[in-house]
This record gives C-alpha cells, structure tokens and sequence, in this order.
C-alpha cells in the first residue's frame, strides 16, 4: 500500500508535544497480519490520556492513538481473514504500543481481530467499542457468579460514562432492577431512558465515612470507579453478592477489610477487557449483538468528524463527554 492516507499522530521531543493530523503510507503502519480500511473508531478516557505528554500511555513516540477500530480488511496473511470482511479490533497493545484506530488504515495481528456479529453495523460496534465490551464481560461475570434479575438491585457506579451507560442499558434490557449513580444532577434524565430505575446521588454511594460493613443493598455491582467508591459498594453488597471492578477513575488504592468478603462472601471480580480470551471476546460480541445490544444505542452515541478528534480528546479529559463518542473516520 504506497498511497498516503490521513492519521492522527502524537509525537513528544525533548522541546515538544505535538497532536496533529499527517500523512502516513503503509510503510509507516507497524507489523500485522492484517490490514485494515478503517471506518469507526471512538474516543474513551485511554486515548484522551494518550494525547497529552504525562498520559502515562503510549510506551514509544510517534504514535496513532486509538484502542478501537472497526473496518473492512484490505489484506490478510491470517486465513481467517479476507479481503472484503468486516473486522472489529480492540484492546491488547492497540493504541498503546501498537498504532491504533485513528488512522484511515491499521495494521494488527490477527489474533486481536474479531469478525463483526451479524446484527451490529460497524458504527454500532464502535458506539459499544471497549467500554461496551467491558460493560458486557461485567455482566458476564456477575452472571457466571449467580447474580439474576430476582437477585436484587444492581448498582452501577459512574453511570454516565462510557462504561456506566452501556452497563445501565445492558442490565435494563435483560431485565435487572438498575441503580445508577451520578455526581451529575442534570443527567437524570438521560439514565432513566437507559433504563435505570433509580437514580442515586455519588454521595449516597459513597458518604465521607465508610464503613468496615454496612448496610446490605446491592445484589451485586458494576463499578468501573475504584478507590473509595469500591469500598464503599463492597460494604453494602448483600450476603453473596458481586462487584466487578474495572476501572480506577476514583484512584487506585481501595480503603476496605476483610469483612465484607468472610461475614457476607461477596465475590470481588476483577474485569481485564485488554487480555481477555478470544474465544470469550468472540462469545460477548455475539452477545452484544443479541441479549447483551442495548435498547436506544442512539441514546449513548454521540458521532463526530475525524477532523474534531482533538477536540474531544481534550473533552473527555476534562468531564464533558457522556456516554460514547464514535469517530466517523471516513468522515474528515
């Protein structure tokens, strides 16, 4: 592939920090055994910590952030791949030591490409994206724990955000009573048409004191927060009941003992959407395109231009992004 196409590249000197778009060739793309034209991609915090210069993110500079991508190969040396199939690629190195989704064309190993599920058009899978998958393997996990509907009330924690959103709506649709919690008076409204049946405050969830053990409330939880907040659900998750974590946007250290998990045996699931299996990552895209496809996906998608990436990069750092973005990369 000789002919230039368009990227968003970050590039760090000594002197400088830079976040432009370029012409790269296919020379510029890293190795793969896949090509891929790409034409969705989506903004999550990763990739706004990968366009400024202490996002702790990328490992090497230049580089084409972007943990998402959907598209249509161009080329494949995998026989699972051909030219003309329509691929999703997430997680593992892309967008952190592999170039990533915002690129008009990508490059990856095989083995991180998953065949787009029929039921889910590109734009779709990228409105879902990591965070949607992540959302997903949650609820797998408190599934496979023996969390269900005639458990309880499921709480989920940053409820606005990519992951909380999709989570919110997932739940809803398979038929869960959802607590979303929000530090965000205005977004009421939005989480009730998600799906959310009740609506709590970030305080509620997590007062200035937390508890060894508190009230049992929650069945179970999906908390992609961390920090003080998982404390404070652990307490109030009731006797067998399940968190899963996945995220550390309310820091990384986690103020809790021992007693919710030997006085109730509440299971603290640990959610690793990067490394997860590829067989399980097919299984849940699957089911995101069928019990796991939230109702009103429009409702979580907000889309955008290639050409105002940066802008947004620089939103979602700053807390003015709800729910999911789609870069329309076909779209300068």
């Amino acid at each position: 592939m000789s002919e230039e196409f368009k990227a968003l590249v970050v590039n760090k000197t000594d002197d400088d920090f830079t976040v432009k778009f370029e012409s790269l060739t296919g020379d510029d793309l890293p190795e793969g055994d896949v090509t891929i034209e790409v034409h969705y991609s989506s903004v999550n915090y990763k990739d706004g910590l990968a366009s400024i210069p202490n996002g702790k993110i990328v490992q090497s500079y230049p580089f084409v952030p972007g943990i998402d991508l959907a598209g249509t190969v161009t080329s494949s040396d995998d026989s699972r791949y051909k030219e003309g199939d329509k691929v999703i690629a997430t997680s593992y190195g892309i967008g952190v030591s592999h170039y990533g989704g915002y690129s008009e064309y990508a490059r990856v190993p095989g083995e991180w490409v998953v065949p787009l599920p029929e039921g889910l058009s590109m734009k779709e899978a990228m409105t879902l994206g990591t965070a949607g998958f992540t959302a997903a393997l949650s609820i797998h996990q408190l599934e496979e724990s023996g969390i269900a509907p005639e458990s309880g009330e499921i709480l989920v924690t940053g409820a606005t955000g990519g992951v909380g959103s999709v989570a919110v709506s997932m739940l809803s649709k398979r038929g869960y009573h959802v607590t979303a919690s929000t530090g965000k008076e205005s977004e009421h409204e939005y989480l009730k048409s998600l799906g959310a049946t009740n609506i709590v405050s970030r305080e509620e969830v997590t007062p200035e004191k937390v508890r060894p053990i508190g009230n049992q409330r929650w069945a179970g939880a999906v908390d992609p927060v961390g920090g003080k907040t998982l404390a404070a659900v652990l307490s109030n998750t009731k006797y067998g009941g399940a968190v899963a974590v996945s995220g550390l946007t309310g820091g990384g250290d986690v103020p809790t003992s021992v007693f919710p998990f030997i006085l109730r045996g509440v299971n603290l699931l640990g959610i690793d959407s990067v490394y997860c299996p590829k067989p399980l990552r097919e299984t849940l895209w699957k089911r995101m395109a069928t019990d796991l496809k939230p109702y009103g996906l429009e409702e979580i998608s907000n889309e955008i231009s290639f050409g105002d990436l940066p802008q947004t990069l620089s939103d979602i750092l700053n807390g003015k992004v709800r729910g999911r973005t789609v870069v329309n990369v076909k779209n300068g």
